[in-house]
């Protein structure tokens, strides 16, 4: 049989890992969702609207590395274009799947819904081109050589890519055939050259730490880092964003480097070393406690994924896999013990009645996780409350960090629940996030996954409450829902529910989640201003924050 063109291109998506598409059916997209429908070894994941699709997949890549979402033309594509973005700041492979009108409606310049009613049917595609590394109409004469382009460059940038799909294309024969790309290599010289930097500068140095960071695991190279850091025996701490981008249960990992704001003993070993060797970091907002971290360039090496610098040389041309490898092949080990010992939330404040502060939750929460558990932190203070704990063996933390949108970790948990049905995730929101897109936990039920899910209920958005001038100000309240009800509402009969005031209350609670076979979603209640120590911290340092 003739493969067709949207065939084509579903088994190249399974064949570099994606099993599940995620998204909202739409007419112009009709056949592309009856294709990934009846394609072997593919699932139609439906979603309640297209941006929860795209948080969904965005979820999912980050646990398989790579993930798809479908939508139909102009109305759901814009939709989910929020969601794009983010994965596009994120660094995250995300395949969009468009269904546009067909070629003779668009020769045309037919009027048809879904339009502007002008006639133009490339708008929405060059309205993504800037959250998009690569993009493509794809026709039967293009379709082979197109998608070996666009899996090319999401995988080289880690950022997503746009497909679009004629509904009278989709289902015609593929004319053409072409090769997957082959990844890049360092140019030899090159990765040389900075490996010996990179070695020399670390012989010469008394004192040195790696800071892993985010990059690296979103190019899979978690292995690699692991293995850099096992060759130099050197301590590592980690950035807001990269947490557990390697397993925090080892001796070497120092705890959260900060800048300012947090874990002092960390800050000071850390900006106190004649070297620091970053790998794959991003010095955002956040990930540098609002800017006020003071890493010496002349005494960084940064190892980014396609060049490293070591001081003031720049290294073009150096993938971070080959570098990585190079230089836990030749560096010498120095069996350094770790200066600062990690600590976790210490120990949990209040019983019984008391009611429930951050000194109460935190610390609980910590306690709850389990080895392996896939953790998802909506933005806001919850996820800069829990990001300090310290993790258990081989557990995950996911945060949208750079891009920081409200709403994202509901559908993000589903996402990785589809993607590790094997593994427990436990979501942990704001009530003000949750009701964003507080949908998608209907498709938790619906597939019988079994997440943990906690919604802190705050009365309004804390954060902002923290960054703006008037924390009692209107516009940071929203409506009082009875969260524990929303699973029933929502098809989830045999959940786990209830609603916490006390310690007591929260200590039953999470008995009864931590029990196997069910799934559980707890509203935990807190005063307004129940704040983590870092969101106080951003408090206190809105001038750098906001005028770095």
């Amino acid at each position: 049989m003739s493969e067709t063109v949207i065939g084509h291109v579903l088994g190249r998506l399974k064949a570099i890992g994606i099993e599940d598409v995620f998204g909202v059916p739409g007419d112009f997209a009709f056949p592309v969702n009856d294709a990934v429908v009846n394609y072997p070894g593919i699932n139609w994941i439906g979603c309640c609207n297209e941006l929860n699709a795209g948080y969904a997949a965005d979820g999912y890549a980050r646990i398989r590395g790579t993930g798809a979402v479908s939508t139909t033309y102009g109305v759901g594509e814009l939709s989910a274009l929020s969601a794009i973005a983010g994965a596009c700041a994120e660094h995250l492979p995300v395949f969009h799947l468009i269904g546009m009108p067909g070629r003779p409606v668009q020769q045309h310049r037919a009027l048809v819904h879904h339009t502007l009613g002008d006639g133009e049917f490339e708008f929405f595609r060059k309205m993504a081109e800037p959250v998009v590394c690569a993009s493509a109409i794809m026709t039967p004469q293009n379709a082979a050589y197109e998608t070996e382009r666009l899996i090319a460059e999401a995988l080289y940038h880690r950022r997503p890519a746009y497909m679009a799909f004629p509904a009278d294309v989709a289902d015609q024969e593929v004319l053409g055939s072409a090769q997957p790309l082959d990844p890049p290599r360092s140019d030899p010289a090159a990765l040389r050259a900075a490996a010996d930097a990179i070695i020399a500068a670390l012989d010469s140095a008394s004192t040195a730490c790696i800071l892993p960071g985010l990059l690296a695991k979103r190019a899979g190279l978690g292995d690699h880092v692991q293995s850099f850091i096992d060759a130099t025996g050197l301590p590592f701490a980690t950035m807001f964003g990269d947490k557990t981008v390697v397993d925090e249960q080892q001796p070497p990992y120092i705890g959260m480097y900060d800048g300012r704001l947090m874990d002092e003993d960390v800050r000071a070993f850390v900006e106190s070393c004649d070297q620091v060797v970053a790998i794959g970091t991003l010095m955002t907002d956040f990930n540098t406690g609002a800017f006020t971290a003071r890493l010496d360039p002349a005494k960084t090496i940064d190892i980014a994924h396609h060049h490293a610098r070591a001081g003031s040389r720049a290294y073009p041309n150096v993938e971070m896999g080959d570098i990585l490898t190079e230089l836990a092949r030749r560096v010498t080990r120095r069996n350094e013990q770790a200066p600062v010992q990690p600590v976790s939330l210490g120990p949990a404040a209040g019983s019984g009645s008391d009611p429930i502060t951050a000194q109460a939750l935190y610390p609980r929460w910590a306690e709850f996780l389990r080895p392996n558990d896939i953790v998802i932190a909506d933005t806001g203070t919850c996820s800069m409350g829990l990001g300090f704990a310290l993790m258990p063996q081989g557990a995950t933390f996911h945060n949208q960090t750079l891009w920081g949108a409200i709403g994202w970790a509901t559908p993000a948990a589903f996402g990785a629940a589809v993607a590790a049905p094997g593994q427990r995730v436990v979501l942990i929101t704001g009530e003000g996030a949750h009701q964003l897109t507080v949908q998608e936990i209907s498709q938790l039920g619906r597939r019988g996954l079994k997440p943990v899910i906690f919604v802190l209920n705050n009365s309004g958005y804390l954060i902002e409450r923290l960054l703006c001038k008037d924390p009692a100000i209107e516009y940071n309240d929203v409506a009082s829902w009875r969260y524990s009800a929303i699973p029933y509402a929502l098809g989830c009969d045999d959940w786990f529910t209830a609603r916490v005031t006390t310690c007591g209350e929260l200590d039953n609670a999470l008995t009864r989640a931590g029990q196997e076979g069910s799934a559980a979603y707890i509203e935990v209640v807190t005063d307004a201003y129940a704040a983590s120590p870092m969101a106080l911290k951003l408090h206190d340092s809105l001038k750098t924050l906001y005028t770095a």
